[in-house]
């Protein structure tokens, strides 16, 4: 049992690079509070009245406002010398969405109660998206390349734990007041983690970078074409995004479907919605030192393989029953995979990326995920209203299954040099 040990941070640190583990891990805390809102957000509109497809468009606008606006923000972030204050101001007013959800139904008619909700949301898609960018770059940087493993697997075991225990207590708050008040308190105070999180992440200190020198002569048409060139010229960078895609794919498709299935079909409770979350939450407590050690003794790609193929199966088993006693036992191994596959994901993105245009290459791999997280909620809810919930969920796990075959072929990408050309043509000096 010697990789369940746990420590604030690992030997060997200057005091400037221990000081960013544990500010890391204490902003965790505060997104671990904010977080346990959220498996309760589509819960709330379900009651509300919404439709499948309003509950989908709640995953859904972020998206679209990423794939539109994900490769200009990258671009901004990736002139900005320090990223850091970026980091923190967005990500504390996404987690302030929460409270303003809360008080709606204070001060909006219940028929436009549901409308009110999806429009604060698509305001707070803006700095999500700075968030989504952001965050893989700060956390590689705060890491360098060789404690990836070691801070995300101990920052979201901490994530996890602080969750599952408040996602626990809010699914028995929720059963014990009157709704919508329910709803209101918890989402209040859950979005006081978001002031934990500011300020602990505000702290991170990362040194100043010398912003890339912008080619102001070039026309936007030879600045475009040296970006889709810059990006081209990876190519293990291009194999991993698109297999990534296809696993996306699947697993967006069923982010709306689980709520709905919870409520309409099997039934569930808040209490026990409450707990079938939390058995989620709780297993990352373990599940990421578990996964981090696997990674030192078998490779990242078997932790690929595992989590992959594990995670193929969970929509089709929880579709093939009605009990919720089962379901929250298959959404607690769903969380062991899961936290493997956060950990290798982030790991083999960033392996792929040249640590100069981080911004850059993260930017272009969030827009190609915001483009599934778009689309595939929608068709799940359509496909929902055709074949059925249960239906829906049995396709969601088919094309993980599809990912997981894609992952498992023998991997004939070799690394390739940018060219100069495509540096320059992009504007972004040498």
């Amino acid at each position: 049992m010697k990789h369940f040990h746990w420590s604030a941070a690992p030997d060997g640190l200057s005091p400037i690079e221990r000081r960013n583990f544990l500010n890391v891990q204490v902003d965790a805390v505060g997104i671990g509070l904010a977080s346990a809102a959220a498996p309760f957000l589509p819960v709330f509109l379900a009651r509300l009245g919404a439709s499948n497809v309003q509950v989908g468009l709640l995953t859904s606008m972020p998206a679209l406002t990423g794939l539109f606006l994900a490769i200009a923000v990258g671009q901004f972030l990736q002139s900005r010398r320090n990223i850091v204050p970026w980091f923190s101001a967005a990500r504390f007013m996404v987690v302030s969405s929460y409270a303003l959800t809360g008080l709606v139904p204070f001060l909006v008619p219940r028929d436009m109660s549901v409308a009110a909700v999806l429009a604060i949301w698509a305001v707070a898609t803006l700095p999500q998206t700075v968030v989504n960018v952001a965050f893989n770059v700060v956390m590689n940087a705060v890491a360098g390349p060789e404690r990836r493993y070691d801070l995300l697997s101990r920052r979201w075991s901490i994530l996890g734990f602080t969750t599952a225990l408040a996602v626990a207590a809010v699914g028995e708050i929720l059963d014990q007041i009157s709704f919508p008040f329910n709803y209101q308190v918890a989402f209040i105070a859950l979005s006081l983690g978001g002031l934990i999180s500011f300020y602990f992440s505000i702290h991170i200190e990362l040194p100043d970078v010398q912003p890339p020198t912008p080619a102001s002569r070039q026309s936007l048409p030879q600045r475009v074409r040296g970006y889709i060139a810059l990006v081209r010229g990876e190519k293990p960078f291009i194999s991993f995004v698109a297999k990534r895609f296809v696993y996306f794919s699947g697993s967006m498709l069923a982010v709306p479907l689980f709520p709905l299935y919870y409520v309409r079909v099997v039934q569930a409770n808040d209490a026990w919605i409450g707990v079938i979350n939390t058995a989620q939450s709780a297993v990352l407590l373990f599940s990421y030192a578990l996964w981090s050690h696997q990674t030192r003794v078998r490779g990242s790609r078997f932790v690929l393989l595992a989590t992959s193929l594990g995670l193929s199966l969970y929509p089709a088993l929880t579709a093939w029953t009605h009990q919720v006693e089962w379901i929250a036992i298959y959404a607690g191994l769903a969380g062991v995979f899961q936290a493997g596959m956060d950990l290798v994901f982030f790991d083999e993105l960033m392996r792929t990326v040249p640590p100069e245009y981080s911004a850059t290459f993260v930017s272009f791999a969030q827009s190609t995920q915001y483009a599934v997280t778009f689309a595939a909620p929608v068709v799940g809810t359509i496909l929902a209203d055709q074949i059925g919930l249960g239906g829906a969920l049995v396709v969601s796990g088919a094309l993980r299954l599809v990912a997981f075959a894609l992952f498992a072929l023998p991997s004939r990408v070799a690394p390739f040099v940018k060219p100069v050309e495509a540096k320059e043509q992009l504007g972004v000096g040498k």
